[in-house]
């Protein structure tokens, strides 16, 4: 089942692409609505806030008097502690009811409607996050316009919510709202049926993404390193401590390669870690199917370097996954050409002049993935020596 966040700023439009993934065939859980109901007459956390904030917050009919509520918690921050420490776990347990409800009932694709997915850090726990894009000035006008919102109230909310960078670098599918709300459920539309429904199709069935035999190389992207730290950061959400580090590696680490996939390296303590049903399980689930029947490198001079290998399923973002043990000449070899081709300008531009003249000769990918060999048979030298000179190390890994 495809689980996606969908998240936007007040004001954005994120209801209006809410419902066009509903109308497409998702089912959406509404934050907004899950605290709610937790809090409706007769459920546990109602009667918590009671106990904890006084029966006066309860209005003749036994519900919470929600205003009141506010005036209480507003201004007050170990008040609004408070309050969330009783609301949140009942929040996530009724969402993950939910979401379990429907992967029972087959739904295909999840929706979770969540305004503060960024302020809660919750991006690694999706395949996929979709934010709402819209410029302060236009959700101002909006709210202003169509909510009857005084003006300073509207700019009040936006400064207690991330801010729109923050959200732009979760974001997956950046949604532009900047017309009209049918050319936003357009764009939902066309995600829908180009990247989420193919998506959810392979999860379902546990393949990977089809990707097409000829090559064609990209232009060095600058949103590639966000792009892999997002991936990164699902990779670590999802394998926890059977993951040592998790790297970016391969010409889209590098900048000014072009490059026709994103390359990540899992570090493995024992390949025997690799191979746990619980690893495997994790990357299937996260949409990083195994790949069987590649299981090793060759190195420059015909040792064999093994390894696990995975593969996206997401056709919105080709992904190979490599899996090494930490250490391991093939994990090093990984980590050293990175760093060398960052650190030296002329290497980093004769391989990109290889790898267009390889392109340019109209090879498939793997006869262009085999091409390449010759290249870095010839630079092994030179990267050993560079190495050597400079007592070149790994990098410690990034904080999770």
């Amino acid at each position: 089942m495809l689980y996606i966040g969908l998240t936007g700023g007040i004001g954005s439009g994120k209801s209006t692409a809410a419902t066009a993934l509903r109308d497409a065939g998702a089912v959406v859980l509404d934050a907004d609505a899950i605290a709610r109901e937790v809090l409706e007459p007769g459920q546990p956390a109602l009667r918590q806030v009671v106990a904890r904030f006084g029966d006066d917050l309860l209005d003749a009919q036994g519900a919470l008097d929600r205003p009141a509520l506010g005036r209480v918690v507003f201004g007050d921050p170990q008040a609004l502690a408070a309050l969330e420490a009783i609301t949140h776990p009942a929040i996530w347990q009724r969402t993950d009811e939910r979401r379990e409800q429907a992967r029972d009932a087959g739904a295909a694709v999840v929706v979770h409607d969540m305004p503060l997915l960024v302020e809660k850090e919750m991006a690694p726990q999706y395949h996929l996050v979709l934010v709402v894009d819209t410029d302060e000035e236009t959700r101002v006008r909006r709210l202003v316009e169509h909510r009857g919102m005084p003006e300073e109230d509207a700019r009040s909310r936006m400064r207690s919510q991330a801010g729109d960078a923050q959200r732009r670098a979760v974001a997956d599918v950046l949604l532009d709202n900047h017309g009209t709300p049918e050319q936003l459920r357009g764009q939902v539309e066309r995600l829908w049926r180009e990247r989420l429904a193919p998506f959810a199709e392979n999860l379902r069935l546990g393949r990977v993404a089809v990707q097409p035999s000829e090559l064609v190389l990209t232009e060095p992207d600058p949103g590639w390193a966000d792009a892999a730290s997002r991936t990164v950061a699902r990779l670590r959400h999802g394998l926890g401590d059977l993951a040592v580090r998790v790297d970016h590696v391969g010409s889209t680490s590098v900048p000014m390669l072009a490059a026709p996939i994103l390359d990540l390296q899992i570090g493995v303590r024992s390949l025997a870690d690799a191979d746990r049903p619980d690893f495997v399980a994790a990357m299937l689930a996260g949409g990083w199917p195994r790949r069987d029947e590649i299981t090793q490198d060759r190195s420059e001079d015909g040792q064999v370097w093994p390894k696990r290998y995975h593969q996206g399923a997401d056709p919105g973002m080709p992904v190979h996954v490599h899996v090494r043990e930490v250490g391991s000449p093939g994990w090093r070899w990984a980590m050293v050409l990175r760093d060398w081709l960052r650190s030296e300008e002329g290497e980093r531009l004769a391989y990109r002049a290889e790898k267009e003249r390889l392109a340019g000769l109209g090879l498939d990918r793997a006869a262009y993935a085999e091409a390449k060999e010759a290249w870095f048979a010839a630079a092994h030298p030179r990267i050993t020596a560079w190495a050597s000179a400079t007592s070149w190390t790994p990098d410690p890994p990034t904080a999770p």
